[in-house]
């Protein structure tokens, strides 16, 4: 029973009482349609006169508390298949207005934007949120876990479309009922709705509901209540988007007198495709066969200045929309237990193994969230045909908690393997009067039916956070004995076992220094971490930032000092070139943070950082660069640069990658992405294009090619230019 008021009794050294944050009204009753309504932005039906309106915003920043300087105003309306929402923003100055992104999926944090979050079970955790700015862009993400975590990768079906005026800009989003998982129930419902708007010329941030600066438009259980849903849909429905994709791959080869021979020339033509049902509201079921991911984008290059092993995103659209869903709650960056990018990777993860067909359930009842997804992978290159199963479910508990239980399995010949585990968290926004609170943890078991389980194959983790506006504490532990192997997941360390503790003080000035917005001060980040077989220190870090500053301009500022350690019981080659013997090694490293807002024309960001780097000395920066030429053109600039000097060798290294990213539409856009570094002698260019011909469909574009950089010279070495369509109907 002690340990259930440690938390409390150590925060309250430092935190004070805040009240929620409610503005009445605090309801939007929606009004039923029968006729059409043309999707156009002009917000001029006789619908959007009679419907009601909510307009009572309140600032979240500049000024805290305070009404939002412009008028914001927001209706809804719906029938049988949509779910519509109109959106006024006026703006005194129209001219100020920031919009330069067009595409899908755009960077809304950096353009004005009205953002809709809508909690369909009102259970005060999950929602979908939806996003535009001023030029019709679209992003949108699910939420998880009042905030918890998101899936930025989720794509609903929905449009919206704006218009701009010498009063504002305005927005009318058509959302398909499908795309929501609701109750199925006959009964009127009662929604969760919260909506926020930024007016970057101003850097004001207005919020209907929860405004507090220790929340986020992602917590919905600040959210308000739409009123009036009633009749909704609970016809079921199936989805199919076959795909075809075509075009041609080339290998190539050097030979001696550094000539290329070409060595493959293959032919591309394959198809295959999803079907999607709604078993019920609910639940959804998904089927795919001959999955494919020819139009996922290039890995960002990285360079290793560490002897751990790299963790690389999933990129891949399938097993990111389900991301939450399969969630082992283990939190951190050194053990990923699920690794999805393990499903379709061969042996060293250097080929790509078919996926032959998948079945994926998701769904909600009452408090219970389930997820189950097998995959059949291929024979290919040694690899055998391999299953992976996964179930996953997760147990709502008051009014933020959960308790989750997941499994991880993989079957090949006569083998199996599973990850399985536990994990709970308690979660609270109301903690002394309005401030986060969460303490949670995992253990995970893992098992193989070669040596069945083994002693110390296992791994846990502990945590507690107390993140808010001004002051953010996060400890946390976690341990990883020998013999912890989990075969579909990601180990960055192994055998290890791990303390760390953060303390960070974030005051906002009140009568000097009105040009900063909020400072950061942490007196304390240490990370211990040892061996678990001996105790001694794998690595050691302690980091002190003792000047950090936002602007209220948009400009921050951080300069910190760190001091590191590792314990080498192996020698082991830095950047697989110099030699570092075994050993144990400190050192002092000094940073400095600056960058601009990125809303402007043109922003960068730098960080240089330098000081002594095992027995010798480093130099490292990294400069970005943003150029926002307008609404169809964006184009950044990523430099890396590392001067390391040590007694076995010395080395500079070189990388360069840029970006740019193009619009003629929100439904036709694309990207190139090229990228060069030093170490591989390697240059990789990526150009993508996606057109979208209704929503829903999709065709994409895409040119890969590899060319080696030695000897002054570009050579080929691989390229692939295919086309992908995938269309979508229902039935």
């Amino acid at each position: 029973m002690l340990i259930k008021y440690l938390p409390f009794v150590f925060v309250c050294l430092i935190v004070g009482k805040l009240s929620a944050q409610i503005s009445f009204p605090n309801t939007l009753q929606a009004i039923k349609v029968d006729e059409n309504i043309t999707l156009d932005g002009k917000l001029n039906e006789a619908v959007w006169t009679r419907a009601n309106r909510i307009s009572n915003f309140t600032q979240r920043e500049l000024n805290f508390n305070e009404p939002a300087t412009e008028r914001t105003e927001v209706s809804i309306a719906y029938n049988e298949k949509f779910l519509y929402i109109a959106v006024w923003c006026y703006d005194s100055n129209p001219g100020a207005i920031i919009a330069k992104e067009l595409r899908r999926d755009f960077s809304y944090d950096i353009d004005d934007n009205i953002i809709i979050i809508i909690d369909t079970y009102n259970d005060k955790r999950n929602g979908f949120m939806f996003v535009t700015n001023p030029n019709g862009a679209r992003a949108d993400l699910q939420v998880f876990n009042n905030g918890g975590s998101t899936n930025l990768f989720w794509n609903g079906v929905w449009n919206v479309k704006t218009t701009r005026t010498n009063e504002g800009w305005f927005a009318e989003f058509e959302i398909p009922l499908y795309t929501f998982k609701y109750k199925n129930t006959d009964e009127e419902q009662n929604w969760g709705l919260n909506v926020e708007r930024n007016i970057r010329h101003k850097r004001e941030q207005v919020c209907w509901q929860g405004w507090s600066r220790n929340n986020r438009i992602t917590q919905v259980n600040q959210a308000g209540t739409i009123l009036g849903l009633k009749n909704l849909s609970q016809n079921t429905f199936i989805e199919i988007k076959p795909y075809t994709i075509g075009g041609n791959q080339v290998n190539t080869r050097m030979t001696n007198n550094n000539q290329p021979n070409w060595i493959r020339n293959n032919p591309v033509l394959n198809a295959g495709g999803d079907i999607n049902t709604l078993l019920s509201p609910t639940y959804r079921l998904n089927l795919t066969f001959n999955t494919d991911f020819a139009q996922v984008e290039s890995d960002q290059q990285q360079i290793n200045l560490t002897r751990f092993q790299l963790n690389f995103p999933e990129l891949r659209e399938y097993f990111l929309e389900g991301d939450d869903f399969f969630n082992m709650g283990f939190g951190g960056n050194r053990i990923i237990p699920f690794y999805t990018r393990r499903i379709g990777s061969g042996i060293g993860d250097t080929t790509n193994v078919p996926i032959i067909a998948g079945a994926r359930l998701l769904g909600k009842e009452q408090n219970s969230t389930i997820g189950l997804m097998s995959i059949q992978t291929d024979r290919l290159q040694g690899n055998p045909l391999t299953n992976y199963t996964v179930g996953s479910i997760r147990q709502d508990v008051g009014k933020q908690s959960v308790i989750g239980a997941m499994t991880v399995n993989k079957i090949t010949n006569q083998y199996w393997h599973s990850t399985t585990g536990v994990n709970g968290r308690y979660s609270t926004s109301k903690f002394l009067g309005n401030k986060n609170l969460d303490i949670g943890g995992a253990f995970i078991q893992t098992y193989n039916s070669d040596s069945g389980f083994q002693q110390k194959s296992y791994a846990y983790r502990m945590f507690v956070a107390y993140l808010n506006d001004k002051w953010n504490v996060f400890a946390s532990t976690q341990k990883s004995p020998v013999n912890f192997n989990p075969e579909v997941g990601l180990m960055t360390r192994e055998n290890f076992n791990e303390y760390f503790a953060e303390v960070a003080y974030k005051p906002r000035p009140k009568n000097r220094l009105k040009w900063i917005r909020q400072f950061e001060f942490i007196p304390v980040m240490i990370t211990q971490t040892n061996y678990d077989e001996t105790n001694a220190m794998q690595s050691f870090t302690y980091s002190l930032q003792f000047l950090g500053f936002d602007t209220r301009k948009g400009e921050s500022f951080r300069m910190s000092y760190n001091r590191r350690g590792e314990g080498l019981i192996n020698t082991f080659k830095l950047l697989r070139i110099i030699p570092i013997e075994a050993g144990n090694y400190y050192w002092d490293e000094w940073s400095v943070d600056i960058r601009t807002f990125r809303g402007r024309t043109l922003s960068f960001s730098n960080r240089l950082s330098w000081g002594e780097l095992y027995n010798g000395h480093s130099l490292q920066n990294r400069l970005d660069m943003l150029w926002r030429a307008g609404k169809y053109l964006n184009m950044s600039v990523r430099y890396e640069y590392n001067d390391l000097n040590l007694p076995n060798g010395s080395l500079i290294t070189h990388l360069v990658g840029t970006r740019m990213e193009y619009a003629i539409n929100p439904n036709a856009f694309g990207s190139v992405l090229s990228q060069w570094n030093s170490l591989q002698n390697q240059w990789d260019l990526n150009f993508r294009l996606h057109v979208i011909p209704r929503i829903g469909t999709d065709f994409f574009f895409i040119v890969n090619q590899v060319l080696d950089t030695n000897n002054e010279r570009l050579t080929l070495k691989r390229m692939a230019i295919l086309g992908k369509l995938v269309w979508r109907f229902t039935v």
